[in-house]
């Protein structure tokens, strides 16, 4: 995780503009609409600056629906925790 954060930082520090894998917030990429998702993206100076959209075949398409499904449940019970402790 450290080599990830520190590859990231550097990408937008000095304006690489490389491709990195990162939690990125879907607005409709992927058929995602308003959850943060690991995916291919492009980091400049401006941070995240765009989203590839990976051409997933169909048993890419159903492992990657598996997490999305993973992320929401986690959201949901995050969701609920917070309720019960305020």
């Amino acid at each position: 995780p450290a080599s990830s954060a520190v590859a990231m930082a550097k990408s937008y520090i000095k304006d690489q503009r490389r491709v990195l894998p990162c939690a990125a917030y879907l607005n409709g990429e992927y058929n995602v609409k308003g959850l943060y998702v690991g995916v291919p993206v492009i980091i400049g100076n401006k941070g995240v600056e765009k989203i590839i959209e990976l051409k997933l075949n169909s048993s890419e398409k159903k492992q990657f629906n598996k997490s999305i499904n993973a992320v929401k449940n986690l959201t949901k019970l995050a969701d609920k925790l917070l309720k019960k402790n305020r």
